[in-house]
Protein backbone atom coordinates (compact mmCIF):
# COMPACT_ATOMS: atom_id res chain seq x y z
CA UNK A 1 0.00 0.00 0.00
CA UNK A 2 1.63 3.75 -1.19
CA UNK A 3 0.98 6.74 0.72
CA UNK A 4 -2.72 7.93 0.20
CA UNK A 5 -1.42 11.61 2.18
CA UNK A 6 -1.23 14.82 -0.05
CA UNK A 7 2.29 14.32 -0.22
CA UNK A 8 2.09 10.48 -0.81
CA UNK A 9 -0.04 10.76 -3.62
CA UNK A 10 1.73 13.86 -4.98
CA UNK A 11 5.03 11.16 -5.12
CA UNK A 12 2.78 8.67 -7.05
CA UNK A 13 2.34 11.48 -9.83
CA UNK A 14 5.52 12.65 -10.15
CA UNK A 15 7.03 8.51 -9.48
CA UNK A 16 4.62 8.19 -12.78
CA UNK A 17 5.63 10.96 -14.58
CA UNK A 18 9.58 9.79 -14.13
CA UNK A 19 8.93 6.80 -15.32
CA UNK A 20 6.85 7.59 -18.68
CA UNK A 21 10.41 10.15 -19.22
CA UNK A 22 12.55 7.50 -19.02
CA UNK A 23 10.45 5.18 -21.04
CA UNK A 24 10.27 2.16 -18.03
CA UNK A 25 7.41 -0.35 -18.61
CA UNK A 26 7.73 -1.60 -15.64
CA UNK A 27 7.92 1.84 -13.68
CA UNK A 28 4.76 3.17 -15.17
CA UNK A 29 2.29 0.05 -14.87
CA UNK A 30 3.59 0.34 -11.33
CA UNK A 31 2.07 3.60 -10.51
CA UNK A 32 -1.44 1.81 -11.60
CA UNK A 33 -3.96 -0.36 -10.37
CA UNK A 34 -4.15 -2.94 -12.94
CA UNK A 35 -7.64 -2.35 -14.27
CA UNK A 36 -6.32 1.52 -14.33
CA UNK A 37 -7.63 3.83 -17.44
CA UNK A 38 -6.38 6.49 -19.13
CA UNK A 39 -8.89 8.48 -21.21
CA UNK A 40 -8.25 11.27 -24.34
CA UNK A 41 -10.24 13.47 -25.67
CA UNK A 42 -12.59 12.06 -28.27
CA UNK A 43 -11.28 11.36 -31.74
CA UNK A 44 -7.61 11.21 -30.19
CA UNK A 45 -5.00 9.50 -32.26
CA UNK A 46 -4.10 6.83 -29.67
CA UNK A 47 -7.35 6.29 -28.35
CA UNK A 48 -7.85 5.31 -24.81
CA UNK A 49 -5.46 3.50 -22.81
CA UNK A 50 -6.56 0.76 -20.73
CA UNK A 51 -4.69 -1.60 -18.28
CA UNK A 52 -1.62 -0.75 -16.48
CA UNK A 53 0.29 -2.52 -19.10
CA UNK A 54 -1.47 -1.00 -21.88
CA UNK A 55 -1.27 2.51 -20.31
CA UNK A 56 3.09 1.89 -20.21
CA UNK A 57 3.19 0.45 -23.68
CA UNK A 58 1.08 3.49 -25.13
CA UNK A 59 4.03 5.62 -23.20
CA UNK A 60 6.75 3.79 -24.12
CA UNK A 61 5.59 3.79 -28.22
CA UNK A 62 5.03 8.00 -27.85
CA UNK A 63 8.70 8.43 -26.66
CA UNK A 64 9.86 5.87 -29.59
CA UNK A 65 7.61 7.69 -32.35
CA UNK A 66 7.78 10.98 -30.90
CA UNK A 67 10.57 11.48 -28.21
CA UNK A 68 7.97 12.63 -25.73
CA UNK A 69 9.29 14.39 -23.11
CA UNK A 70 6.10 15.36 -19.92
CA UNK A 71 6.68 18.21 -17.18
CA UNK A 72 4.32 18.63 -14.85
CA UNK A 73 3.59 22.36 -14.45
CA UNK A 74 1.12 22.95 -11.68
CA UNK A 75 -0.40 20.10 -9.29
CA UNK A 76 -3.63 20.40 -6.52
CA UNK A 77 -4.04 17.04 -4.53
CA UNK A 78 -7.60 16.51 -2.16
CA UNK A 79 -5.97 13.18 -0.22
CA UNK A 80 -9.59 12.97 1.57
CA UNK A 81 -11.12 12.40 -2.18
CA UNK A 82 -8.05 10.52 -3.55
CA UNK A 83 -8.43 13.18 -6.09
CA UNK A 84 -5.37 14.84 -7.80
CA UNK A 85 -5.60 17.32 -11.00
CA UNK A 86 -2.22 18.54 -13.00
CA UNK A 87 -1.61 20.88 -15.98
CA UNK A 88 1.38 19.29 -17.73
CA UNK A 89 3.10 19.98 -21.14
CA UNK A 90 4.11 17.43 -23.41
CA UNK A 91 6.97 18.03 -25.71
CA UNK A 92 6.88 16.18 -28.67
CA UNK A 93 10.81 16.71 -30.28
CA UNK A 94 10.51 14.54 -33.24
CA UNK A 95 7.40 17.01 -34.36
CA UNK A 96 8.76 20.21 -33.07
CA UNK A 97 5.60 20.85 -30.89
CA UNK A 98 3.85 20.42 -27.59
CA UNK A 99 0.89 20.24 -26.12
CA UNK A 100 -0.47 21.56 -22.91
CA UNK A 101 -3.35 20.39 -21.15
CA UNK A 102 -4.54 19.16 -17.37
CA UNK A 103 -5.44 15.07 -16.20
CA UNK A 104 -7.90 14.51 -13.54
CA UNK A 105 -6.65 11.87 -11.14
CA UNK A 106 -8.71 9.29 -9.23
CA UNK A 107 -6.88 7.24 -7.00
CA UNK A 108 -7.46 3.86 -5.43
CA UNK A 109 -7.46 3.20 -1.71
CA UNK A 110 -3.57 1.59 -2.37
CA UNK A 111 -2.95 4.48 -3.30
CA UNK A 112 -2.47 3.37 -6.58
CA UNK A 113 -4.02 5.55 -9.85
CA UNK A 114 -6.99 3.70 -11.16
CA UNK A 115 -7.94 6.45 -13.73
CA UNK A 116 -6.39 9.48 -15.64
CA UNK A 117 -8.85 11.90 -17.63
CA UNK A 118 -7.08 13.74 -20.01
CA UNK A 119 -7.93 17.04 -21.39
CA UNK A 120 -5.77 19.41 -23.90
CA UNK A 121 -5.70 22.52 -25.09
CA UNK A 122 -6.32 22.51 -28.62
CA UNK A 123 -7.17 25.02 -31.37
CA UNK A 124 -9.91 24.85 -34.34
CA UNK A 125 -8.49 21.43 -36.44
CA UNK A 126 -5.94 23.16 -39.30
CA UNK A 127 -3.59 21.66 -40.98
CA UNK A 128 -1.26 23.75 -40.19
CA UNK A 129 1.93 22.62 -37.66
CA UNK A 130 1.72 23.94 -34.35
CA UNK A 131 1.96 23.48 -30.86
CA UNK A 132 -0.84 23.59 -28.99
CA UNK A 133 -2.17 25.53 -25.74
CA UNK A 134 -3.97 28.02 -24.42
CA UNK A 135 -4.58 31.51 -26.64
CA UNK A 136 -3.23 34.55 -25.38
CA UNK A 137 -1.71 33.10 -21.95
CA UNK A 138 1.63 34.26 -20.74
CA UNK A 139 3.47 30.93 -20.11
CA UNK A 140 6.39 32.21 -20.26
CA UNK A 141 5.64 34.91 -17.89
CA UNK A 142 3.89 32.37 -15.68
CA UNK A 143 7.27 30.15 -15.59
CA UNK A 144 6.05 26.95 -17.70
CA UNK A 145 8.17 25.35 -19.97
CA UNK A 146 9.51 26.04 -23.51
CA UNK A 147 11.79 23.74 -24.10
CA UNK A 148 11.72 20.31 -23.20
CA UNK A 149 14.22 19.42 -20.19
CA UNK A 150 17.02 16.77 -20.46
CA UNK A 151 15.96 13.14 -19.26
CA UNK A 152 18.12 10.13 -18.97
CA UNK A 153 16.86 6.93 -21.23
CA UNK A 154 18.11 3.68 -21.04
CA UNK A 155 19.67 3.09 -24.64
Amino acid sequence: MRDVTAAGLEATIREYFDACNAADPVAIAACFEPEGVHYFPAGAPQGTFSGAGGIAAGWVTAVANLGSIWTIDRMIVDASKLEAVIEWTHFKPKQGVYLRGDEWYLFSGRGLIREIRAYYACPAATAEKRSHELGDFDYRGRGYPLVPPPVKRKT
